[in-house]
């Protein structure tokens, strides 16, 4: 067996970076086996996705495994033998063990199960004379859940970089539990937002327009340094006790609810972190993609597609790791891909949950995840996936969405994918004065022309900026609002699903650009040291995000758009019942609308309206003049 290079690192963090769960049942004193834990942390009754337990702990291989139902509990007990006596149980058939088989590892048992009612159930693990239990409970599921609904492009997303958002609970930026404490003075460090700084900001982000809440990772990430991302999982059931608690987070998704707001939970199956609890006993040695030495992925998404790649490349694109502090995770592995796949639906069910974002997706084996993506649509047919396939051109990112017309006939089931080509297309025509031969907004008509390659346009993460990119404040010509505002108002009425970076509705920018990563994660201002400047610009996406809440011609409207004149972009979105007018001068002069160009769509409709930003009265039918860097967005009706 080739030794690798984890272990070495493994064995110096495993005894901080273990993080037992907090369990109601006790270990039974001189169990062996003796059991540490199980996941999932419970079921419902009503599931398609069969159910695997794992059970972890001492010596589990090839324990006999037995399950009882709980019929009655004793008010208390004095100790763990009577702990376990005061439960009244019988036989059952509302919980069924159907089979189990072991790891490699010693101390792993997978134990499959029929599920017939709701109960308290326990399971029994016996090795001859050697006994122990495990308390486990099996929830109704509530009314609707696999009906629920999902984010779509009538939503605008609010992204969270959680660790630097809100400090909302100081108590929690250190725990005795974690390796990494708080540490504002370390821009590399952990600084305290938390889920209770989400919860505080609820009416903020819903004053914004925004409708859907997406905030990186906040399972536990329990790395030396660097865990503030919480990109290397250290626990796929548990939050982060320096964000809050599972009960918490419930909470917090409970309470945007009730703001109206929908929330999207980030995940991460491509790796986990060196610190999670089973690197120092992995229950198979290909549950990761080991190798000699420390070996990175190659990022070649297109070895996925490309007729002509080698094996060799795939391979290495597949299995390389992210980074130094992130194990690459086998889903060829059948019970990895059981992992993840009830690891998404637990969070989902548990937490009540409207949509789930994957990251670094397509480093992941891509039929493994077609499975993935399958069995959570088919728990929540209604429930939308987006993958981050960071790569172009358009063709390179249109191969990963659902129902593709892929030339291999892959489909990835993956109903989402973000607009990275569009992203760049728009990025490049604000960060100069869009002077020459294809610049300027031709580079957002020319992205937008490659629609033609989605299987579902509308269902596209439109962007102008994230956590892993130079705001848009940063990199537009100048550094000019104005400019900044000519991006959101493109978010804002193309066609696709608008994500908004906490903190660009103030014009953000990073705090030393130089630094990367941890100069643009900034915190979110607080309102008594806002600018007018800020104030202004939060007022104009206000208006533009709450208009688009409310005018489905955006949401699900068709597009027509005329090549741009001297840096000026005109598009219409339309459909039966009207159109949503949008006019984008990028230019540093004055424009005058060319109405007459636009005929063949503007006939059809009234060419009186009012400007959604502005609320001035516009009448296409007469020379209509637009100031330099501005833009007017216009309800049109059918004549």
């Amino acid at each position: 067996m080739k030794k690798n290079f984890i272990f070495l690192l493994s064995a110096v963090l495993f005894a901080a970076c273990t993080n037992k769960p907090a369990v109601h049942q006790p270990t039974l004193e001189n169990a062996d086996p003796k059991i540490n834990r199980v996941e999932p942390l419970s079921w419902w009754t009503d599931m398609k996705l069969p159910l695997t337990l794992m059970f972890y702990g001492q010596d589990l291989q090839d324990a006999q495994v037995s399950v009882e139902q709980v019929v009655s509990k004793a008010e208390s007990a004095s100790d763990e033998q009577a702990w376990w006596a005061q439960y009244t149980t019988r036989p059952t058939k509302g919980l069924r063990v159907k089979s189990q088989h072991n790891a490699e590892s010693k101390n792993y048992l997978f134990v499959d199960v029929d599920i017939e009612k709701a109960g308290t159930y326990i399971f029994t693990l016996t090795q001859g004379d050697k006994v122990d239990k495990w308390l486990y409970e099996v929830n109704e599921r509530r009314p609707g859940s696999r009906e629920r609904k999902s984010f779509t492009s009538a939503d605008v997303i609010y992204l969270i970089m959680s660790d630097r958002f809100v400090d909302g609970d100081a108590s929690n930026n250190s725990t005795d539990n974690t390796l990494e404490k708080g540490d504002k003075s370390n821009m590399d460090g952990r600084w305290g937002g938390d889920i209770q700084g989400i919860i505080n900001s609820l009416d903020h982000i819903s004053e914004l327009g925004a409708t859907a809440i997406w905030p990186t990772p906040l399972l536990l990430d329990n790395e030396p340094s660097w865990s503030y991302h919480g990109y290397a999982c250290g626990d796929y059931y548990h939050i982060d006790p320096r964000f809050g608690t599972n009960e918490s987070y419930k909470d917090m998704v409970s309470k945007a609810h009730e703001k109206g707001l929908k929330f999207i939970m980030d995940i991460v199956t491509n790796h986990a972190g060196l610190a999670h609890w089973w690197m120092n006993d992995l229950p198979y040695q290909d549950w990761i993609h080991q190798h000699p030495q420390f070996t990175r992925s190659t990022n070649v998404f297109s070895t996925n597609y490309d007729p002509n790649a080698s094996k060799y490349d795939l391979q290495m694109h597949e299995s390389g790791w992210f980074d130094t502090h992130m194990p690459d995770m086998n889903l060829d592995n059948p019970d990895l891909l059981q992992y993840f796949k009830q690891f998404a639906i637990w969070w989902i069910e548990y937490a009540d949950l409207d949509g789930l974002r994957v990251d670094t997706y397509p480093y992941n084996e891509k039929t493994p995840m077609s499975e993935w993506c399958k069995a959570v649509r088919q728990e929540y047919p209604n429930i939308n996936i987006v993958g981050e396939c960071w790569t172009r051109p358009a063709a390179n990112i249109a191969y990963w969405q659902a129902d593709a017309n892929n030339a291999d006939k892959f489909n990835s089931n993956l109903p989402s994918v973000m607009d990275f080509p569009t992203e760049e297309a728009l990025r490049q025509a604000l960060e100069s004065d869009g002077r020459g031969w294809g610049g300027g907004m031709t580079r957002v008509y020319d992205a937008i022309a490659q629609d033609f390659l989605y299987a579902n346009v509308n269902n596209l993460l439109v962007f102008v900026g994230n956590h892993d990119m130079d705001r848009i404040a940063d990199v537009v010509k100048d550094q000019d609002p104005r400019r900044v505002k000519l991006a959101i108002t493109l978010i804002a009425t193309i066609r696709g699903i608008p994500q908004l970076f906490a903190g660009d509705e103030y014009d953000m920018r990073s705090a030393d650009i130089r630094r990367g990563h941890s100069g643009l994660r900034q915190p979110l201002p607080a309102v008594d040291t806002l600018s007018e400047a800020q104030k202004d610009m939060f007022d104009f996406q206000s208006r533009l995000f709450n208009f688009r809440k409310n005018e489905p011609i955006i949401h699900t409207g068709k597009t027509m758009h005329f090549l741009p004149q001297h840096n000026a972009y005109a598009y219409f979105r339309y459909n039966n019942d009207g159109a949503v007018f949008t006019f984008i001068n990028a230019s540093e002069q004055a424009q005058t609308i060319p109405a007459d160009t636009y005929q063949e769509i503007l006939c059809r409709y009234n060419p009186q309206g009012t400007d959604v930003i502005s609320g001035q009265a516009i009448d296409l039918s007469a020379p209509t003049t637009i100031e330099p860097l501005t833009s007017i967005v216009v309800k049109l009706n059918k004549k």
